[in-house]
This record gives C-alpha cells, sequence and structure tokens, in this order.
C-alpha cells in the first residue's frame, strides 16, 4: 500500500502523514509542485526524527506521477465523492491519493481514479472537509483492518 499526496501545501500535515507511515510501514508519495521545501523546519518537526524510516518517493508534479510505472489501484478520497471509504475492499498495493488541503483532487486525479474515489462522511454540513493528516490516518487504519494488519 502507498500513500499518495498531491500538491500537499501545509508541512505538518506532511510530516504527520509521515510518521504515520513510518509507524504502519506504508510508504509515501509526494507529488509536487509542494507547498513546501522538504527542508522546512515544521515538515521535519511534525515527523520528527522519523523521516529515515519513511519510504518516500517524490515527484514533481501528477504528469511524472502518472507517466511513472505504479502496481495496484489508484484509490482516491474526495470530500465531494458520495461513496464512504468502508464500501472498498482495499488490497495491499492500493495508491491511496488524496488531494491538496484547500482544494482537494483536480479533476485530472478524479478522472484517472475513475469509480475508485470515495469519502470518508462528514454529518455535520457546516464542515467541509477534515484535516489532511486526520483523513490520511482514518483510511491507512481502515485498510489495515481489512487487510488483518
Amino acid at each position: 500500500m502507498r500513500i499518495a499526496l498531491l500538491e500537499p501545501e501545509i508541512p505538518q500535515n506532511t510530516g504527520s502523514i509521515a510518521r504515520l507511515a513510518a509507524a504502519t510501514r506504508t510508504s509515501l508519495d509526494l507529488i509536487g509542485p509542494l507547498g513546501f521545501s522538504l527542508e522546512d523546519r515544521y515538515l521535519k518537526r511534525a515527523g520528527l526524527d522519523y523521516w529515515p524510516l519513511v519510504d518516500l518517493t517524490v515527484y514533481e508534479n501528477w504528469d511524472e506521477y502518472s507517466r511513472a510505472s505504479h502496481g495496484g489501484r489508484l484509490i482516491a478520497f474526495s470530500a465531494r465523492a458520495t461513496t464512504p471509504y468502508t464500501r472498498h475492499a482495499f488490497s495491499g498495493d492500493d495508491r491511496l491519493l488524496f488531494g491538496k488541503e484547500t482544494k482537494g483532487l483536480d479533476s485530472a486525479a478524479l478522472a484517472q481514479a475513475g469509480e475508485d474515489v470515495f469519502t470518508i462522511p462528514i454529518d455535520e454540513p457546516g464542515v467541509r472537509s477534515l484535516n489532511l493528516a486526520n483523513a490520511v490516518s482514518i483510511v491507512v487504519y481502515e485498510a489495515r483492518r481489512q487487510l488483518g494488519l
């Protein structure tokens, strides 16, 4: 399984996700342009000293990521989707794609995922979305639960 972040903007979120990736031995793909430098002190602080434990791949942009050889299905997550993530049967080689904090996934990424676009239900209509690091954690641990990990 791989976590893929498309154009993440907030270093603290990415650092927290990197820590999750290290803890769960889940690979992490960062797809640029990034909204911060990988040398950012907030990014490093959120990831603590776990960065050496992260299987990290950085892509310059969506085109480079799309052209790269990947195994498994591309599974996208969007606050605008209607099917809950709990209805997806996760596989160990799924690539879990999340969009940038301010806009989510763009139309090209959603189109590439096809019908494999899911949401994390939010009961309160006044809340537009969840924090990116929280959303990734919810999905990764549901996938792990389904896979018996």
